[in-house]
């Protein structure tokens, strides 16, 4: 082997990783994962002579977009770093306000002259 090659070899039996069926046994998992969906919890509580300083709630879900939406999960949708939509609304209810607050100093103003 030349000693300036960056192939990389693996040696043992098929486990998945690295051979042939590894990648599509990987993606049956995921498949089936983001299909039916996984979640994960967990609650980290730090305590100091019985005295509660901090706990952490852990709540993970890994589905599919489609998934998510089915278990009523869509919150990227309404979230204006993540959509679009959702900053054009913002944007439009922002302008809406700026605009009827000009309209009342407009008014304020003729109604001092």
């Amino acid at each position: 082997m030349n000693p300036d090659s960056t192939a990389l070899t693996r040696t043992g039996t098929g486990t998945g990783v690295g051979d042939g069926s590894g990648g599509a046994d990987l993606a049956d998992i995921l498949e089936r994962v983001l299909d039916k969906g996984v979640v994960i919890a967990g609650d980290i509580r730090v305590n100091l002579l019985d005295i509660e300083l901090l706990t952490i709630k852990l709540r993970l879900v890994v589905a599919s977009v489609d998934k998510a939406k089915e278990m009523g999960i869509d919150w990227w949708e309404s979230d204006p770093a993540l959509s679009s939509g959702a900053r054009r609304g913002e944007l439009g209810a922002e302008n809406a306000r700026l605009r009827a607050r000009v309209a009342e100093l407009e008014q304020r103003q003729e109604e001092t002259r």
